[in-house]
């Protein structure tokens, strides 16, 4: 091995069944109420609950430990038109330009949504979610890193998870290509955009799309 194998106790909660029951309840029927938000107010958000919503997110499992992902949070409304002019122009060559095949644009049909993106300035932050291929070590040398869009999904689920128990909305926005927000942002040659994600307050006449989520029968399967 290439390192040594240290462990420490586990600090495990443990809670009777009852509280077990109310708990698994409760946190349902608050994650049951998340929407994906596409009308926005513009009212302030402190950045602590930005960040914590981030370190929730480092929680979570991931290949090796590596932890394959970099959270960039932009608060700067030049730079947030800037990445907003650029998405616009990447969706508005998918919705007219024909680069969605029509059962694509059919199956987003029901949601209502278009190229247009001026969420993207009016929320107080835009947090961008970059993958790691690798890590760079201090001398420069690359470490590989497993499991990166596995490992960065599960960081991205408890990220918009947090962000909905602390009481804001947020979008998973994947313009496609998203190389823009590589040159944007500046950043390194070992990251790659994982996903947008505007943070904010809903609008307070927000509308979103009437949905209805897949029973419990239809998404789970009992084997044994």
């Amino acid at each position: 091995m290439s390192g040594e194998y240290v462990s420490v106790p586990y600090e495990f909660q443990r809670y009777p069944l009852d509280v077990m029951a109310e708990r698994a309840t409760a946190f349902y029927e608050t994650m049951n109420r998340r929407r994906s938000v596409r009308e926005f107010s513009d009212e302030p958000v402190p950045r602590h609950f930005i960040d914590e919503a981030i370190k929730t997110a480092s929680t979570a499992p991931s290949g090796a430990h590596r932890q394959p992902w970099a959270f960039v949070v932009v608060g700067d409304s030049a730079l947030k038109a800037r990445i907003r002019v650029a998405a616009e122009k990447e969706e508005r060559e998918n919705y007219e330009g024909g680069r969605l095949p029509d059962s694509w644009r059919a199956a987003l049909g029901p949601l209502g949504t278009d190229w247009m993106k001026p969420y993207l300035e009016t929320v107080p932050w835009l947090v961008v979610l970059f993958e790691q291929r690798y890590t760079l070590t201090g001398d420069g040398d690359p470490l590989k890193n497993y499991y990166v869009k596995e490992s960065v999904g599960m960081a991205a689920g408890l990220f918009v998870a947090a962000l909905h128990n602390m009481g804001l909305a947020t979008l998973t926005h994947t313009p496609s290509p998203m190389a823009f927000l590589t040159r944007i942002l500046g950043r390194p040659g070992n990251e790659r955009p994982f996903g947008l994600f505007p943070v904010g307050y809903p609008a307070p006449d927000c509308r979103v799309p009437d949905l209805r989520r897949k029973s419990l029968d239809e998404v789970m399967v009992v084997s044994g």
